[in-house]
């Protein structure tokens, strides 16, 4: 069975267990004991969570253990002489040459024992998808039949139902926590590999930047330079540009929208700006290549510019029209919140609509404008996509937007192209750049954030 339709079961139990819930819940006889503790409704929620959680707990881990346990039968189905003198490796290498035959994408002809293999892999996986469907849907029966009959006019159907709520989103709390602490974690422990290789006031202070370096003793090739300043000046000249495009264009929007425009003017207006905020960066980059730049050097061309097919005026343009949405949104929202007393004390003691906007609401606004400006910031720092298709691979040390730039993220793509192994300090350098933008987006986050409680102190 398709696994989609695996995760539509504990879905469609769901809907039916809240409505039965629901129904039974309504239709208890209000007796002297008085109303019902919970509304209906809770009883639904609760029987629809005691369904869901359980199935999708068990298809997730399912899902996480069941190709460890086909490498064991595939494993335990090949030949003893095979299985016995083989390493680690050796048998990896085999369980995935009967994975390929499995699915029909070998060349040549296998070995008999692969192909065998292949037969108790294919069956395997077919007794697994079936099974699955089976245990979801009893331990969906299981739940609803054990959660109904407690149904009662004095049962906490909310309680419950915010208990496991609450546990819902302490889980996912800890899971996002986790996260970041694992990819801290590995940006450090690679980074210390890193900066073990490459010394520290190199990386940092450093004017050049070339990674390619002998990877064997027998191959000519240059020594490697890990000065980063090119890398970091390029990162930050395009995401200058960016702001400077994308902040005056979405902060002005958004006061238009929010003070001047009439609600059906806003209401056209707000959506158009936001579907930028949809399209795919990748889109953004096919732009940039195919129409900015060759327009920008036809221009740079007329008037005897020479400019650079990856200059960094291009990506930046381009990615200061991705930013303006986000500026846009967040300010609107931090201009409306600002409290309208704030509004009828400026208009009464007779300034009108302009130094209004400018003496009073942005000013009370400043925080949330910060905010979505620092949101725009980290964005254009940590963007990819375009700058791996419109800005340049060489690591440039200039401050004419017209030359080709790098950026961190673009290096970051370079080096982990491709089946280098993480012991040189080629690849290892990826894991250097990622920790510094780490790094400085954190300052920056900072930087921010005292400059909001600043103002918020002031306005409050």
């Amino acid at each position: 069975m398709p696994l989609t339709y695996v995760f539509l079961i504990p879905v469609a139990f769901a809907f039916l267990a809240f409505g039965m819930a629901a129904r039974r819940a309504a239709a208890i006889p209000r007796g002297e004991e008085g109303k019902l503790h919970s509304l209906p409704k809770y009883h639904g929620y609760l029987v629809a969570l005691s369904v869901l959680v359980p199935s999708l707990l068990l298809i997730l881990a399912w899902l996480m253990l069941e190709p460890l346990v086909l490498w064991r039968i595939v494993v335990a189905d090949l030949p003893d002489l095979i299985r016995d003198a083989g390493s680690s490796a050796q048998l990896s290498l085999i369980v995935s040459q009967v994975q390929q035959a499995a699915t029909g994408t070998t060349f040549g002809t296998p070995e008999p024992y692969i192909v065998e293999g292949a037969r108790t892999l294919v069956a395997a996986q077919q007794w697994s998808r079936w099974l699955l469907p089976v245990v979801v849907v009893s331990i969906c029966l299981l739940a609803i039949f054990l959660i109904l009959p407690r149904i009662s006019l004095r049962f906490r159907a909310r309680d419950k139902t915010e208990r496991v709520i609450r546990g819902i989103l302490i889980v996912c709390a800890i899971v996002s926590i986790l996260a970041t602490v694992g990819i801290l974690a590995s940006l450090v422990f690679e980074g210390y590999r890193f900066f073990s290789l490459v010394p520290l006031t190199e990386f940092l202070f450093g004017t050049r930047w070339d990674t390619q370096i002998a990877i064997r003793p027998d191959q000519v090739a240059s020594s490697g330079a890990f000065g980063a300043i090119p890398v970091f000046a390029g990162t930050l000249m395009i995401a200058l540009i960016a702001m400077a495009v994308a902040t005056p264009v979405g902060l002005f929007a958004a006061i238009y929208m929010a003070e001047f425009a009439s609600p059906l003017m806003r209401g056209v207006v707000k959506p158009l700006i936001e579907v930028l905020a949809g399209i795919p960066t990748i889109v953004y980059g096919f732009f940039a290549v195919l129409v900015v730049s060759p327009a920008i050097r036809e221009w740079g061309g007329a008037i005897g510019l020479s400019i650079s097919p990856t200059a960094a005026i291009v990506p930046g343009l381009v990615m200061g029209v991705m930013l303006i949405p986000f500026i846009s949104s967040l300010a609107d929202d931090a201009i409306n919140a600002v409290p309208t007393s704030l509004r009828d004390g400026s208009l009464g003691l007779g300034a009108d609509r302009n130094e209004t906007v400018t003496k009073v609401i942005l000013p009370a606004a400043l925080p949330g404008i910060v905010g979505g400006i620092l949101l725009a910031t980290s964005r254009a720092i940590g963007e990819t996509m375009i700058v791996v298709m419109a800005a340049g691979l060489t690591a440039n040390l200039t401050a004419n937007p017209f030359e080709g730039v790098t950026t961190v993220t673009v290096q970051i793509v370079t080096l982990l192209i491709g089946d280098t192994a993480f012991d040189n300090p080629k690849t290892l350098a990826a894991f250097g750049l990622g920790l510094s933008l780490f790094v400085a987006t954190l300052g920056l986050n900072l930087l921010a954030l005292g400059i909001v409680r600043k103002y918020r102190e002031q306005y409050d």
